[in-house]
């Protein structure tokens, strides 16, 4: 069956038209959610890491995070990530991934919830990227992930290797 106007003119590959622009639509939709990510995660580097600096050289304590954490708050109001539970996390972030280039890099291929539960629940570098490129090719959500790690999936999957 042919696709037709509302006046009833047939318009051969109509439907093969309308699924390729959807394809295009959905790719640039994802496109576009990996780049916000992407520098996302790059800003809370950043914030990680000028936190880390100005704590060593102004010997700053958690009084200030919990400030900053108000200040920002304030200033951006609509936006959520800057509380001092996240601010912690982007420090964190900055410490436990600031020796890896190779892990720095990887990152931003995944949601900031996911690297937080992987750079909490994850001891070694080496078992950080596995669960950062097993959710970044898997797709999984951070409930998926946080189940995979306490199942040891990472552990299984080495011994099955050998």
């Amino acid at each position: 069956m042919k696709d037709k106007t509302p006046d009833g003119t047939a318009m051969n590959g109509y439907g093969n038209l309308l699924g390729d622009i959807k394809e295009r639509i959905r790719s640039a939709q994802y496109a576009a959610l990996r780049a916000v990510n992407r520098e996302l995660i790059g800003l809370y580097w950043d914030i990680g890491r000028m936190i880390v600096e100005r704590q060593a050289r102004e010997k700053w304590g958690k009084a200030v995070v919990e400030r900053l954490a108000q200040d920002l708050r304030s200033e951006f109001p609509g936006i959520r990530g800057y509380s001092s539970t996240n601010l912690w996390n982007m420090r964190e972030f900055y410490i436990v991934y600031g020796d890896s280039e190779k892990l720095q890099s990887l990152t931003g291929e995944i949601g900031w919830t996911h690297n937080v539960v992987i750079m909490q629940k994850c001891k070694d570098d080496l078992q950080r990227e596995f669960y950062i490129r097993m959710t970044r090719r898997m797709g999984w959500t951070v409930n998926v992930l946080t189940h995979q790690i306490e199942n040891q999936t990472y552990e299984k999957t080495l011994l099955n290797q050998v």
